[in-house]
């Protein structure tokens, strides 16, 4: 039994812990290097969430020093040393006040407002966040105190995610959208709390000395303040995951439905919206060329219920002619910016060929060789003969007052061949136009 105590045994390679202490405590200030650190990975965190690159998001989670002043605000709750408590929830405060100001800065001055899913994924939090931080705290808390610190704290970092939500929460600001503000505050109020309580946790089940003498009571008031905390954080985000699960369920049935009564059918849906936060819920068609009676309407909507789907209406758009010229338009535009940039592409080939081929120098020795050739052009071409090999062979066309005879033209194939180390090489006169 001692033998499994040991493998679970925290307090084996544990860090001294005095300097332990000395070492949050320095992490939990927001002086000089400190901000200016802070504020360069928010701008770069803003960045990847404005670009929607993953990458750069995960970068700058883990240059954020933020993880500093939570842990510190766990130690203090934990040793009781209400003055490294103080100290830290003031260093908190500040560095998410500048955090919001430089995001929403950035945010202000960017051209680009549209929302991308690396921000709407920060405005929801559900319960699955809340545990994220407190494991994700916890790894952090034990990988502090330990001796070897290995490798956790940079994943903690990119787990626990302070960053983006607060990133989040200034381009709701800068759009003067509160509910993405809001939902992302939220989100990062879940992951401060939740990594403090983890910290508290760990520090308690270490046994660190107190800082100062607490009687049983302040100790029980401590305690239960923190329960409090937890339900409150906990309870909204049950609900939202809770929503979550609810609307993927709503989901599935709609897709099931759409499915069988009309994509099986053969019928082409041109267009589909689902309304699931609304009262009754609707389900809103657009068909490329089904006519539906008001009876057949009726039919589909009591037909809602078969597939569990509860308190929806089916709605579906039966003149289409507006929107049908609109996708057309969009079409034809599409079109247009292809053609655009196919004619964009092949100028840009014919420069990069020609700047291939040392045209000058070519022609330089070639009129010593061939006095009746006044000017050329070189490009590679794409060759399919009669086999279904494909080749590329440069293609040269000469301008001159004569065309050369067929024994000049092999010669000069043969010397451009050389020249250009090619295995083939066609030669051209220009027709005159």
């Amino acid at each position: 039994m001692n033998r499994i105590f040991d493998f679970i045994n925290l307090h084996s390679g544990e860090e001294n812990r005095q300097k332990v202490l000395e070492n949050v405590k320095a992490n939990t200030s927001f002086r000089g290097s400190n901000l200016w650190i802070l504020a360069c990975a928010i701008v770069i965190a803003s960045v990847g969430l404005n670009v929607n690159s993953t990458a750069v998001i995960i970068g700058a989670m883990l240059i954020s020093p933020l993880m500093g002043p939570i842990i510190g605000a766990g130690f203090g709750l934990g040793i009781f040393d209400f003055q490294l408590l103080k100290k830290s929830l003031k260093n908190l405060l500040i560095a998410t006040i500048v955090s919001l100001v430089v995001s929403t800065l950035y945010f202000y001055l960017s051209p680009f407002k549209e929302t991308q899913t690396e921000l709407l994924a920060r405005t929801s939090p559900n319960i699955y966040d809340v545990l994220i931080a407190f494991f994700g705290g916890l790894v952090g808390v034990i990988a502090i105190t330990r001796v070897e610190k290995g490798n956790p704290i940079p994943g903690v970092a990119i787990a626990t995610a302070l960053m983006p939500p607060l990133c989040t929460a200034g381009y709701g600001l800068a759009i003067g959208n509160f509910k993405f503000f809001f939902g992302a505050m939220y989100l990062y109020t879940i992951n401060c709390v939740f990594i403090c309580i983890a910290t508290f946790i760990i520090v308690k089940y270490l046994n660190y000395p107190k800082a100062a003498l607490v009687d049983q009571k302040n100790e029980k008031r401590v305690q239960y303040a923190i329960t409090i905390l937890t339900l409150v954080m906990v309870l909204p985000s049950i609900y939202f995951a809770n929503q979550l699960f609810q609307q993927k369920k709503y989901t599935q049935k709609t897709e099931l439905f759409l499915e069988q009564e009309f994509t099986d059918k053969g019928y082409t849906i041109l267009y589909e919206k689902t309304k699931f936060n609304q009262t009754p819920k609707a389900i809103e068609l657009v068909f490329l060329s089904k006519k539906f009676t008001d009876s057949e309407i009726e039919a589909l909507n009591r037909k809602l219920k078969d597939y569990d789907i509860t308190d929806t209406q089916l709605l579906i758009r039966q003149d289409t002619t507006d929107l049908k010229k609109d996708i057309l338009r969009a079409i034809n535009s599409d079109k247009l910016r292809v053609n655009e940039k196919d004619i964009v592409i092949d100028n840009l080939k014919k420069e990069l060929e020609a700047k291939k081929y040392d045209t000058k120098g070519i022609l330089a020795e070639m009129k010593i060789l061939f006095p009746g050739i006044d000017n050329i052009a070189i490009s590679d071409h794409v060759f399919n003969p009669e086999t279904d090999s494909v080749k590329t062979v440069p293609v040269l066309i000469y301008k001159g007052k004569k065309a050369l005879t067929e024994e000049a033209r092999i010669k000069l194939e043969a010397w451009l061949e050389q020249k250009l180390s090619k295995e083939k090489v066609v030669v051209y006169k220009e027709i005159a136009k």
